[in-house]
């Protein structure tokens, strides 16, 4: 009898769910660079040689996990956005700079991980052209800030005296940086409050662009 072709497909696409699944696990847990190939394969329940039929380097390996575990939380969010259609611009603002702190508060492995993906990217000097699934999962996140963006040059609801190249530019960064930094416990003052802080930061935001 000939392969069962579905089923053959069916196996290998949970075998490369195990294997992003448990390497954004313990890469989350213990940094990227101190986890080998061979750590993520035994985590996964394969073979070296099978992990490496999947990714042929390490390299390969952390941007499709990053592309990955970034697509799934967006998914999450677009679900959010698609229940509340008649929402002004501000509303919409108000509601992206919330996800922001729902990952410190439910996705801390997501924003450890992502810490550890930034370093390890600059260390490895990763070429541009090994990134493309990545590059074009940040360019999915910053259409979705557009459509806030035109909105709010209808309703007015916004102000738009910066483009929106900047203005997503300067909240994403914000936003995710002290998000991180709270999620990977680097606080210099133990008396700080990060549910406290994180809101104080929201609302400067709120602030500058709510009209």
């Amino acid at each position: 009898m000939g392969r069962n072709l579905e089923k053959d497909a069916i196996e290998m696409a949970a075998k490369n769910r195990r294997i992003l699944e448990n390497g954004f696990r313990i890469f989350a847990e213990n940094t990227i660079e101190k986890v080998t190939m061979l750590d993520v394969a035994k985590a996964a329940g394969i073979s070296i040689s099978s992990l490496y039929r999947y990714y042929s380097t390490k390299p390969k390996l952390v941007l499709a996990i990053s592309t990955w575990a970034w697509d799934a939380y967006a998914r999450e969010d677009e679900r959010r956005e698609a229940a509340k259609p008649d929402r002004t611009a501000a509303e919409i603002f108000e509601a992206y700079l919330d996800s922001f702190l729902d990952l410190y508060r439910n996705h801390k492995n997501l924003l450890r991980f992502n810490q550890f993906f930034n370093m390890y990217l600059v260390s490895e000097a990763i070429p541009a052209e090994e990134m493309g699934p990545y590059l074009d999962m940040v360019k999915g996140l910053e259409r979705r800030f557009g459509k806030i963006y035109q909105k709010a040059l209808q309703d007015g609801t916004l102000c738009t005296d910066l483009s929106q190249a900047k203005t997503f530019s300067a909240t994403l960064h914000l936003m995710l940086a002290v998000v991180t930094r709270y999620a990977v416990g680097l606080v210099y003052n133990e008396e700080s409050d990060p549910e406290e802080e994180l809101m104080l930061q929201k609302d400067m935001l709120m602030r500058r662009f709510v009209k």
